[in-house]
């Protein structure tokens, strides 16, 4: 695919300050397209931001990023607003490309002896509204400012633990497998418009997600002696599956969970 097939697009990157959504923006960016991004840094992360800002203009390419929540309703539509804004001044006036690469939830054990210790009823909710929930409210958004057109495509990132299970992963097993239920019911309805939904499924990674989750060495060391390739999957990886299927041409996949593992997940 050239560079010209997608240069002047946009894409929009939730999560795109880091891991998966880092190396997708740069990636997106070196084939042409202009980034919206969302992340939700502090002071002491905001560097992360700022580097894929300079590599994505370093590529010739437009950043309009934002640093807010992107589960919060009211500040999605802020955001919307803006993009909507941005656009109505561009020759380009859709969105091209979408990825949903949130990933920020409760790593607490349903059980635990100590009550106090077992994952309540909030953070459940949260986890499920940031991983999962928030892929519908922000593609409704899109829709309704007629911002996704026909060829648009919608990409969302599950994990192996929409089947597998850990303990402190139970809530955040439980919104991957609604995000990829979320991504067939959105495929249906979309598909009379033209716009794709698919997710896909990584490998064990070492992201910063990855870290968050205790006894992650353990997950990392585990894929290694799995995975048919020897290695773990890298962000890298995922992004370069990903420009390949913002290729305009591919049109006719939707509704489907794609891995991108190495064959990770083939091996019992």
């Amino acid at each position: 695919m050239s560079k010209s097939e997608l240069a002047g697009r946009w894409a929009l990157i939730l999560g795109a300050s880091s891991g998966f959504g880092a190396a997708t923006a740069r990636a997106l960016a070196r084939a042409g397209m202009n980034i919206f991004g969302v992340h939700l840094d502090t002071r002491a992360t905001m560097d992360r931001a700022q580097q894929v800002i300079a590599d994505i203009e370093a590529a010739g390419q437009r950043a309009v990023f934002f640093n807010t929540n992107a589960a919060d309703a009211r500040k999605r539509e802020q955001v919307l607003d803006r993009i909507q804004e941005v656009l109505s001044q561009d020759t380009e006036k859709s969105i091209h490309f979408v990825l949903h690469s949130l990933a920020f939830g409760s790593l607490l054990p349903f059980i635990a002896d100590d009550p106090q210790g077992a994952i309540t009823e909030e953070q459940m909710d949260m986890t499920l509204r940031v991983m999962a929930h928030s892929l519908v409210y922000w593609v409704q958004g899109l829709v309704r400012r007629n911002l996704l057109q026909r060829g648009s495509r919608v990409y969302a990132l599950s994990s192996a633990g929409a089947e597998r299970v850990v303990v402190p992963y139970g809530a955040v097993s439980a919104a991957k497998a609604a995000l990829e239920s979320h991504v067939r019911q959105l495929a249906l309805e979309l598909g009379p418009r033209g716009i794709a939904v698919n997710c896909l499924r990584p490998g064990v990674a070492d992201t910063p997600a990855l870290r968050a989750i205790p006894g992650h060495e353990y997950w990392m060391q585990e894929a290694l002696q799995r995975n048919p390739g020897g290695r773990l999957t890298t962000p890298e990886d995922v992004a370069a599956v990903l420009v390949a299927l913002a290729d305009p041409a591919v049109t006719w996949i939707s509704g489907a969970v794609i891995p991108v593992d190495g064959g990770e997940i083939i091996v019992g």
